[in-house]
């Protein structure tokens, strides 16, 4: 059969699929070769069949290009990846190498990897010397876009190029045992971004990278992070919030039994000054966190600013209120165990410490607990000892 389909074709397609007894379309390309227009054919046909259906890529290895699998499909539908994907070296096609789009009953499972072959690409990373207008958007490996009840388990992301995984636009999607994998060097490289959604959870996932290990962006709604093994990476982040007009709010999210190693943050809150739009953040919860030699392990920096891109005297136009953190023990990095660094605009409200055990062994002192324009409710314990004042600045600001 050729690559183009009319309905009807599809259609009658699938019915003698059914007939079969095989609801399973295959991929039969040797390992080796491109299964790009493959791959593209068998879901075009599977998305039309009226019954669910599985698109299998077998053990093995084979090559992959950009491919935008797109709904809506007529019913449930999964990929099993039992193989591995590897996408090629190109960094001047689309910004995604696999986009999922519009599809609503989608399980993508398998115990496969997706290989974004991001070692040449980084190098071509230039973002960190020219303005965010201006750099070289990397191709993100996974695009989850506009996915209804979706369920991605038991796959592997390395070495991508950008963004491991992109989810917008998603309501009631699960993420459970996924393994991300890049060198702490690999720039750009954030674990699982997620944004504009609604209903989604990220559970027993492993995620080893260059950057965040989880970030979420703007207009999220009721996100749980759950059992979730970060490092090295950047921690566990929301934001950063304020850089574009018209963003949305940030409505409920809860980190709960997570562990982060050698990471160069832990979990954090950051938004930039002078920031383009006056949204709020709100209902953040951290608990039961274990640090193991995290820099930074309690952050929120309302000073966000990475390469001076930023006004840093007019202050963050971001609300933030109703956070939690609660029984986070474990080792500091450096001595600064604990920054709450608010807003001069919009002093941060009703922040909680709740039985706070950070140590650090340095040389240069105890570790410490900063606070700036925030008056935080302290219950239980605190290590190192907590700000108590209404508004206290850091040592040289």
């Amino acid at each position: 059969m050729g690559v183009h389909f009319g309905v009807s074709t599809f259609f009658v397609f699938c019915l003698l699929a059914l007939s079969a007894n095989a609801r399973e379309f295959k991929i039969t390309a040797r390992p080796g070769s491109d299964i790009t227009g493959e791959l593209s054919k068998l879901f075009k046909e599977a998305c039309q069949c009226v019954d669910k259906s599985t698109v299998l890529i077998p053990k093995g290895e084979f090559k992959l290009g950009e491919i935008e699998m797109m709904g809506p499909c007529k019913a449930p539908i999964r990929i099993a990846l039992q193989g591995t994907v590897k996408a090629d070296g190109n960094v001047n096609g689309k910004d995604y190498w696999v986009a999922f789009r519009r599809i609503t009953n989608f399980r993508l499972n398998g115990g496969g990897v997706f290989d974004g072959e991001g070692n040449a690409a980084w190098r071509a990373n230039n973002c960190h010397k020219m303005s965010l207008t201006q750099c070289k958007r990397l191709p993100i490996s996974i695009r989850f876009d506009y996915i209804t009840d979706g369920k991605v388990r038991d796959i592997t992301s390395l070495d991508s190029k950008n963004f491991h995984i992109n989810v917008i636009g998603a309501k009631n999607m699960t993420f459970e045992d996924i393994k991300i994998i890049a060198p702490d060097e690999s720039p750009n490289t954030d674990g699982i971004h997620v944004g504009r959604s609604e209903g989604i959870k990220i559970i027993n996932t492993d995620i080893k990278t260059g950057d965040d290990c989880i970030s979420v962006g703007d207009g999220m709604k009721n996100l749980l992070v759950e059992r979730v093994s970060c490092g090295p990476g950047h921690g566990i982040s929301i934001g950063s919030l304020g850089l574009y007009g018209h963003e949305e709010d940030v409505i409920g999210v809860k980190v709960v039994n997570c562990t982060l190693r050698n990471t160069d943050n832990g979990v954090r809150i950051k938004t930039w000054p002078s920031a383009a739009c006056a949204t709020t953040a709100a209902g953040i919860y951290f608990e039961n966190i274990i640090l193991q030699n995290v820099s930074n392990p309690i952050l929120i920096d309302q000073e966000y600013c990475p390469w001076n891109r930023c006004n840093k005297k007019k202050p963050s136009s971001i609300k933030l209120l109703d956070i939690k953190f609660k029984h986070i023990r474990g080792t500091s990095g450096n001595k600064d165990a604990v920054k709450l660094l608010c807003s001069k605009g919009f002093p941060c409200k009703n922040v909680e410490i709740g039985d706070i055990d950070i140590t650090y062994h340095g040389k240069d002192g105890p570790p410490t607990f900063q606070c700036s324009n925030v008056s935080p409710k302290l219950v239980g314990k605190q290590n190192p000892k907590a700000c108590t004042g209404p508004v206290t600045k850091p040592p040289g600001q």
